[in-house]
Protein backbone atom coordinates (compact mmCIF):
# COMPACT_ATOMS: atom_id res chain seq x y z
CA UNK A 1 0.00 0.00 0.00
CA UNK A 2 1.27 3.41 -0.92
CA UNK A 3 0.37 6.85 0.34
CA UNK A 4 -0.52 9.42 -2.29
CA UNK A 5 -0.78 13.15 -1.69
CA UNK A 6 -3.90 14.89 -2.96
CA UNK A 7 -1.81 17.08 -5.28
CA UNK A 8 -0.42 13.96 -6.93
CA UNK A 9 -3.77 12.24 -7.65
CA UNK A 10 -4.24 13.47 -11.25
CA UNK A 11 -0.72 12.38 -12.21
CA UNK A 12 -1.17 9.02 -10.50
CA UNK A 13 -4.43 8.38 -12.35
CA UNK A 14 -2.79 9.32 -15.66
CA UNK A 15 0.17 7.04 -14.93
CA UNK A 16 -1.96 3.89 -15.14
CA UNK A 17 -2.25 4.35 -18.88
CA UNK A 18 -4.94 3.57 -21.39
CA UNK A 19 -7.47 0.94 -20.45
CA UNK A 20 -6.71 1.02 -16.72
CA UNK A 21 -9.20 2.97 -14.62
CA UNK A 22 -8.57 3.09 -10.90
CA UNK A 23 -11.53 3.37 -8.56
CA UNK A 24 -11.82 5.87 -5.73
CA UNK A 25 -13.13 3.88 -2.78
CA UNK A 26 -14.84 6.41 -0.52
CA UNK A 27 -15.16 4.74 2.88
CA UNK A 28 -16.93 7.62 4.62
CA UNK A 29 -20.47 7.45 5.96
CA UNK A 30 -23.34 8.48 3.64
CA UNK A 31 -23.90 11.78 5.48
CA UNK A 32 -20.22 12.66 4.93
CA UNK A 33 -20.45 11.92 1.22
CA UNK A 34 -23.49 14.22 1.04
CA UNK A 35 -21.56 16.96 2.87
CA UNK A 36 -18.57 16.88 0.50
CA UNK A 37 -17.77 14.80 -2.55
CA UNK A 38 -14.80 14.34 -4.82
CA UNK A 39 -14.96 13.58 -8.54
CA UNK A 40 -11.72 12.74 -10.32
CA UNK A 41 -11.42 12.48 -14.09
CA UNK A 42 -10.50 8.94 -15.05
CA UNK A 43 -11.41 7.38 -11.69
CA UNK A 44 -15.02 6.59 -10.82
CA UNK A 45 -16.01 6.74 -7.16
CA UNK A 46 -17.47 3.79 -5.26
CA UNK A 47 -18.96 4.64 -1.84
CA UNK A 48 -18.78 1.81 0.68
CA UNK A 49 -18.66 2.84 4.37
CA UNK A 50 -15.64 1.43 6.18
CA UNK A 51 -17.62 -1.02 8.33
CA UNK A 52 -19.33 -2.46 5.23
CA UNK A 53 -16.18 -3.12 3.19
CA UNK A 54 -15.58 -6.71 4.40
CA UNK A 55 -19.13 -7.75 3.56
CA UNK A 56 -19.10 -5.99 0.20
CA UNK A 57 -15.62 -7.00 -0.92
CA UNK A 58 -17.02 -8.81 -3.97
CA UNK A 59 -18.09 -5.40 -5.35
CA UNK A 60 -14.42 -4.53 -5.88
CA UNK A 61 -12.03 -5.96 -8.46
CA UNK A 62 -8.69 -7.05 -6.92
CA UNK A 63 -6.96 -6.34 -10.26
CA UNK A 64 -8.22 -2.75 -10.42
CA UNK A 65 -6.15 -0.05 -8.70
CA UNK A 66 -7.94 1.29 -5.60
CA UNK A 67 -7.54 4.83 -4.26
CA UNK A 68 -8.90 4.73 -0.71
CA UNK A 69 -10.50 7.96 0.58
CA UNK A 70 -12.01 9.18 3.85
CA UNK A 71 -12.21 12.47 5.76
CA UNK A 72 -8.61 12.76 7.03
CA UNK A 73 -6.94 9.59 5.78
CA UNK A 74 -7.07 7.27 8.79
CA UNK A 75 -10.12 5.12 8.00
CA UNK A 76 -8.99 4.87 4.39
CA UNK A 77 -5.54 3.75 5.57
CA UNK A 78 -7.09 0.93 7.59
CA UNK A 79 -9.22 -0.12 4.61
CA UNK A 80 -6.20 0.03 2.28
CA UNK A 81 -4.24 -2.27 4.60
CA UNK A 82 -7.24 -4.63 4.78
CA UNK A 83 -7.50 -4.73 0.99
CA UNK A 84 -3.83 -5.62 0.68
CA UNK A 85 -4.27 -8.47 3.15
CA UNK A 86 -7.17 -9.66 0.98
CA UNK A 87 -4.94 -9.84 -2.10
CA UNK A 88 -5.50 -6.47 -3.78
CA UNK A 89 -2.26 -5.59 -5.58
CA UNK A 90 -2.55 -1.86 -6.36
CA UNK A 91 -3.85 -0.01 -3.32
CA UNK A 92 -3.22 3.63 -2.50
CA UNK A 93 -4.30 5.65 0.53
CA UNK A 94 -5.20 9.27 -0.18
CA UNK A 95 -3.23 11.00 2.57
CA UNK A 96 -5.17 13.73 4.34
CA UNK A 97 -8.44 12.63 2.75
CA UNK A 98 -11.09 14.92 1.36
CA UNK A 99 -10.14 17.54 3.95
CA UNK A 100 -6.69 17.87 2.37
CA UNK A 101 -8.27 17.97 -1.09
CA UNK A 102 -10.43 20.91 -0.02
CA UNK A 103 -7.57 22.76 1.69
CA UNK A 104 -4.84 22.10 -0.89
CA UNK A 105 -6.49 21.48 -4.28
CA UNK A 106 -10.11 22.61 -4.56
CA UNK A 107 -11.52 25.04 -2.02
CA UNK A 108 -15.00 24.64 -3.55
CA UNK A 109 -15.25 21.24 -1.84
CA UNK A 110 -16.83 22.03 1.53
CA UNK A 111 -14.99 21.46 4.76
CA UNK A 112 -16.90 19.68 7.50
Amino acid sequence: MQQVRVQDLPALIASFGAGVRPVVLDVREPWEVQAASLALDGAPTRCIPMNEVPGRLAELDPAQPVLSLCHHGMRSLQVAMFLEREGFKHVFNIAGGIDAWSREVDASVPLY
